[in-house]
This record gives structure tokens, sequence and C-alpha cells, in this order.
């Protein structure tokens, strides 16, 4: 079955060095330049999540598949939107994203943190990678998680919130075990003149996978939907900069 393989020509290596990872922008119908974007040359992009309907939808959608495929052919990995309050249904949830956009992995959504939920979300990954054994698997916990989540998972989401409150956090010691590349930090608010020092923060917290953008929630829209307004300067001062 196609979904158990990955196409060597097309499939993106492992996350290294420091990179954008995107959240996910809306839907390609009402945000097609951004999508667009991410395949220009030069952007130093570790993966996108793709989110049709809260998951991958009912039925393929055209100008979903559309924009993945793009972005695959530019050799950006793709990750599949999960939410995690329905562990019971990933798998076939995943089936579906796997056979209708060939997706790399997947972005497991405000993924619980506590030691308690560990055995249930280790399974759900198992399940996962049953489907797709080098499946890419991001966890969103979206603050610091038991550090057993890092046995079981890629990646792990350890900030997703304002600029106010990420200029004071904290990282965890645990932390300190793991290299720079299994963790993400998502930050919203980000005024352009403090991107240099939103940057040195992700450093120095460890977080080689981030996404800073001067968007802010407003009216119930996600600060992640569109592209940050300094997108050019922001992926240039994290990488080698973007063709004009």
């Amino acid at each position: 079955m196609s979904h158990l393989t990955s196409t060597a020509s097309t499939a993106p290596g492992r996350v290294t060095g420091t990179g954008v990872g995107v959240p996910g922008y809306a839907h390609p119908l009402v945000a097609p330049e951004e999508w667009a974007g991410l395949a220009r040359p030069g952007a130093p992009l570790h993966w996108a999540v793709l989110n049709v309907a809260d998951g991958p939808g009912t039925r393929l959608d055209p100008r979903c598949l559309q924009a993945a495929t793009r972005l695959r052919t530019a050799g950006v990995r793709i990750l599949g939107h999960l939410p995690t309050t329905d562990t019971a249904t990933a798998a076939h949830t995943a089936h579906r994203y796997l056979d209708w956009y060939g997706v790399d992995g997947f972005y497991l959504d405000r993924c619980p943190a506590d030691r308690a939920a560990l055995p249930g979300i280790g399974r759900t990954i198992t399940a996962l990678r049953a489907l797709r054994d080098d499946a890419h698997i991001v966890l969103g916990h979206d603050s610091h998680p038991h550090p057993g989540y890092a046995d079981h998972a890629d990646q792990l989401v350890t900030y997703r919130g304002p600029w106010s409150d990420y200029r004071w956090s904290q990282v965890a010691e645990w932390t300190a075990d793991h290299p720079p590349e299994r963790f993400c930090h998502f930050v919203h608010g980000v005024p352009r003149g403090h991107l240099e020092e939103a940057l040195r923060i992700a450093r120095w917290q460890g977080a080689a996978t981030i996404y800073f953008t001067d968007r802010t929630p407003h009216a119930g829209t996600s600060p992640w939907e569109t592209v940050p307004g300094y997108w050019d300067e922001f992926v240039s001062r994290v990488g080698t900069g973007v063709s004009e």
C-alpha cells in the first residue's frame, strides 16, 4: 500500500540545525499566498502543518493536495494535524492523511504534558508508526512536559504563547540532556525590533525549530493563520535568506 513507503526523491531528512516550523496556516483557499510562499527556495523550513478541517476532513481536498504536493516537491516535510482529544481514532485519521496527502508525519496538537497521560500518548505514537515507521512525530504540549515524552516523539513543542511571557520564560533543566533539534518554540506578538532577542532566547533555551510572528489572537482568529509581516527578515535571520 502506498502509505507504507516514502518517496526517496522528495522525502525530507531529519531536522538539523536551527529552522522554521510552521504551526499551520489557514486553508489554502483562504491563504493561497502563504502556502505558495513556503515553497520559495532558500527558506530554512523544518516542516509545515497541514490542517484541513481540524484533521484531514471527510474527503480529499484538491487545494490542500496541491499545496502539500508543492511543498513536498520543494523538500519541505508536511505534518498532518491530529487533535489529541480523540486519540482512540488517531490511526484512522492518520491513515486518511497518508492516503490523501502523502504526509511525512504528524503534529499532535494540545498534547497533554502530565505523567499520567504518557502511556496513552505512547500507544498512540506506536499506532502512528505502524502506519509509517519513519513518520516524524511532533507533540504540541505548548509547555515543558514530563521528560518521558521525549522517549516517544521526534520533537516536543515546549513553548507556544505570547512574546510578553516568552521573554521571561525559563527552560526545564531536563532538556539539557537532549540536543536543540528535539524542541520547538512558537511565539506570537513578537515586535520586529525584538526578533534578534527572540532568537537569542530560543538558542539559549535550546530550541532549534522556531516560529515567530508579529500576529496576535484577535476576535477568535489564530495568530498562526497568516504569514508574519516580517517573514523575509525572519527566515533570513534564521537561515541563509530567501530569494526575492
